[in-house]
C-alpha cells in the first residue's frame, strides 16, 4: 500500500512540473513572417496607392497556408487599398461588403461565359474595386456559385498573363497566376502602370529564392507533368478539359484561380 502511495505521490509531483513553453521565433511586425525567412525587404519603399481597391474574398483554409501571397498585397498597397474578407460565402450580412458588391464600379474577375477581357474596361470610368475569390479552384468555385451576389457583377478576365512566378508551387496549367500576380496584372492594366509588376512581385521572388535555397525544388505545372508522364495522379475532369483545349489549339483561361494558390 505504501508503495502505492509513493508512486501516486511521483507522478502528482511530475504532473505539476511546469512545461518548458515552445521556443518560438521573432516574428516581422509587418508580414508576420518568421524574421529569418521575412521578405519585407522586397516591399516597395512607400505602399503603392492605386485609385481602385482590391477586394479578397477569401476561403478560411487559405488562413492556414504558410506559403500565401495575399498578404503581399495587403502591405505592399497602401491602407484601404486591399480589403480581405474571409467566408464561404459573401457578403454574410457586412454591409460594407454588400455596398462594394453592388457598387457598379466593381469589378469581378472571374472566368465565365459572360468575362470580358479586362483590357476592355475604359480606366476613366473608375477607380474600381477589383474583386478576387482568394482559394483553391474548387473553393473558389464554391464560394461563387453559394454568393448569389457575385452572380449578376460585371465580370472580367486576364487574356494573357505569361509565366507564373510562383515556382515553387504546382499549378494547374501552364499560365495559370497566384492572387498576387493575377491582381499585380488586373491592377496594372486599370491604372495603366507598370509600376505594380515592377514592386509588388519583388517579395514574390525573395519567397521563392530563400525556399529553393533551403531545399524546395522548381515545381512544373500538373498539365507539364501529364504531358510527360509524369504525374502520379489520376486527373479531374476539368483539368482534362483544359488539355484538351490546348491540343486544339485554345488557351485555357489564366484568370481561373489555382489549385495550390497562390496564395
Amino acid at each position: 500500500m505504501s508503495e502505492l502511495v509513493l508512486e501516486s505521490s511521483a507522478w502528482d509531483d511530475l504532473a505539476n512540473i511546469p512545461a518548458d513553453p515552445p521556443r518560438m521565433r521573432p516574428l516581422c511586425g509587418k508580414c508576420c513572417r518568421p524574421i529569418q525567412v521575412c521578405w519585407c525587404s522586397a516591399l516597395p519603399s512607400q505602399p503603392l496607392s492605386p485609385g481602385g481597391r482590391i477586394v479578397l474574398l477569401q476561403h478560411p483554409a487559405e488562413e492556414k497556408r504558410s506559403l500565401r501571397t495575399a498578404p503581399m498585397l495587403s502591405v505592399g498597397l497602401a491602407p484601404g487599398k486591399c480589403l480581405i474578407y474571409k467566408g464561404k460565402r459573401f457578403p454574410r450580412h457586412d454591409q460594407e461588403l454588400e455596398s462594394i458588391l453592388a457598387d457598379k464600379r466593381s469589378l469581378l474577375l472571374y472566368p465565365s461565359a459572360r468575362s470580358i477581357p479586362i483590357e476592355q474596361i475604359d480606366p476613366s470610368e473608375g477607380p474600381y474595386n477589383l474583386i478576387l475569390i482568394d482559394g483553391t479552384w474548387p473553393q473558389a468555385k464554391a464560394i461563387y456559385h453559394s454568393s448569389t451576389a457575385l452572380h449578376g457583377m460585371r465580370q472580367v478576365k486576364l487574356v494573357s498573363s505569361g509565366t507564373s512566378s510562383y515556382i515553387i508551387r504546382t499549378q494547374p496549367t501552364e499560365g495559370c497566376l497566384s492572387t498576387l500576380e493575377t491582381a499585380i496584372e488586373a491592377l496594372s492594366v486599370l491604372e495603366r502602370d507598370d509600376r505594380y509588376r515592377e514592386q509588388l512581385l519583388q517579395p514574390l521572388h525573395v519567397l521563392c529564392q530563400f525556399q529553393l535555397a533551403n531545399g524546395a525544388v522548381t515545381h512544373q505545372s500538373k498539365e507539364f507533368l501529364i504531358r510527360h508522364n509524369q504525374y502520379p495522379k489520376l486527373i479531374g475532369r476539368r483539368l482534362n478539359r483544359l488539355l484538351k483545349q490546348a491540343e486544339n489549339f485554345k488557351d485555357p483561361d489564366p484568370t481561373e484561380p489555382t489549385e495550390s494558390n497562390a496564395s
